[in-house]
């Protein structure tokens, strides 16, 4: 099923945006610009710091970064993978298989059990998170895409991962903690990324199901970022607890399709999500803040109908980076490891439509930026550390991607 290792030296160097829009759903992509091919290797775009007026439109750009990129295993449409303590890899894919590869033996094997789903053109079998006691409980939560009354909805279980000596596993016990209410028709924006904070809790992040209002609904767990125990319950000291329906589970609101979730070494939690037309955004996650989607975006509706822009309203909190044109965020990760030393505390997101790998710095004083970003010629779809401090990356299965699991190593300069 999977290819030998092939090793490609590339120079990963910097890629400009050339006005690709992002992976939408089928009802977005209706309406949206047709994509254009990918840019040659120049200076990435100005990336804008909504919170600073004075350094708006900047981006501090640093020399290419040459890394050799290994293409290790072939999934069908993975979504997201996290490595067990042991070194091997749970990888997710769409269609509702749960993988153990095995890198040190070039091995595949299958976790049974996994929730019941079925794909759909965003969604299916979701992320993959280990219980932050998993050495010591085997716990592994899994977000899903599943059917109900009123149509669709993301959902959040957990299980214990038992293994076997012949490569793969199976989950037990498999219980459902969380699901986004209300259930819609439509196949896009579930987001349902998980994190756990250095608390032990648990954060989900809840997209707007492509409704739009339920984003500013607090009757709604929708279009908010979730925060629970590891559970499922609800944690008291919430900023909506006081709320007697899903609402009481949000930490913040006005979100529109969240892809993205990490906590910064400070246990700053950030998050990255597509914009309509126009407006990707990195956030700074505050409790109780609202984002202001859908009243206010620095994008566009596919129709053409104008969003105002953040600046028009102060009342909601404006990204700290926007990308316009798009990057199509997918997968986050908040790098600490030794193989690159010098992007300690950078966080790298993969990009879909902009087929990048892009690298973000912090000011230190809640402030982000867009620093390099790498042409990695392939729509990337999730974004993780290894143990050893290696880069690891999931290439999209959908489109023209071939699911191909990429480790990124430094290579001598």
């Amino acid at each position: 099923m999977f290819k030998s290792p092939l090793v490609l030296a590339i120079a990963a160097s910097l890629l400009v945006a050339c006005g690709e829009t992002e992976s939408r759903s089928a009802a977005d992509a209706s309406t949206a610009p047709a994509a254009t091919a990918p840019a040659t290797a120049t200076p990435a775009p100005a990336a804008v710091a909504a919170t600073d007026a004075a350094t708006a439109g900047t981006a501090a750009m640093t020399q290419g970064h040459t890394f050799t990129t290994t293409e290790v295993a072939k999934f069908n449409a993975p979504w997201a993978m996290t490595f067990l303590p042991d070194g091997r890899l749970l990888v997710t894919e769409m269609a509702g298989a749960l993988r153990l590869y095995d890198p040190a033996a070039n091995t595949t094997g299958t976790v049974t059990g996994t929730p019941e789903t079925g794909r759909v053109s965003q969604g299916g079998l979701g992320d993959v998170v280990l219980h932050p006691q998993f050495a010591d409980n085997g716990m592994v939560y899994l977000s899903y895409v599943e059917t109900g009354e009123g149509g669709l909805g993301g959902a959040v279980a957990r299980a214990k991962l038992v293994m076997d000596e012949q490569g793969g596993g199976k989950l037990e016990n498999l219980e459902v903690i969380w699901r986004q209410s209300p259930k819609l028709s439509g196949e896009g924006h579930f987001g349902y990324r998980i994190a756990f904070d250095r608390d032990g809790m648990l954060w989900i992040s809840s997209s707007e199901r492509q409704a739009f209002d339920p984003a500013q609904d607090m009757a709604s767990n929708l279009g908010k970022i979730i925060r629970l125990k590891d559970d499922g319950t609800l944690p008291a000291d919430n900023p909506f607890a006081d709320r007697k329906d899903v609402g009481a589970q949000a930490w913040s609101l006005g979100h529109r399709n969240i892809l993205g979730l990490a906590f910064d070494a400070n246990g700053q939690l950030w998050a990255h999500e597509m914009g309509p037309k126009g407006g990707d955004e990195f956030n700074r996650i505050e409790k109780g803040v609202n984002y202001g989607y859908p009243i206010v975006s620095n994008g566009d509706h596919y129709d053409g109908r104008e969003i105002p822009d953040h600046e028009t309203r102060p009342e909601f909190v404006p990204p700290a980076i926007t990308w316009n044109p798009v990057i199509s965020p997918a997968g986050l990760v908040i790098y600490s490891g030794t193989q690159f030393p010098a992007w300690q505390g950078n966080a790298f997101i993969g990009g879909l439509s902009s087929k990048a790998l892009v690298r973000v710095a912090f000011d230190g004083n809640g402030g982000a930026s867009e620093a390099q970003r790498f042409d990695m010629q392939r729509r990337i779809r999730e974004v993780e550390q290894g143990p050893d401090g290696a880069l690891w990356l999931l290439e999209d299965g959908n489109k023209d991607g071939q699911g191909w699991l990429l480790k990124l190593t430094p290579s001598p300069l």
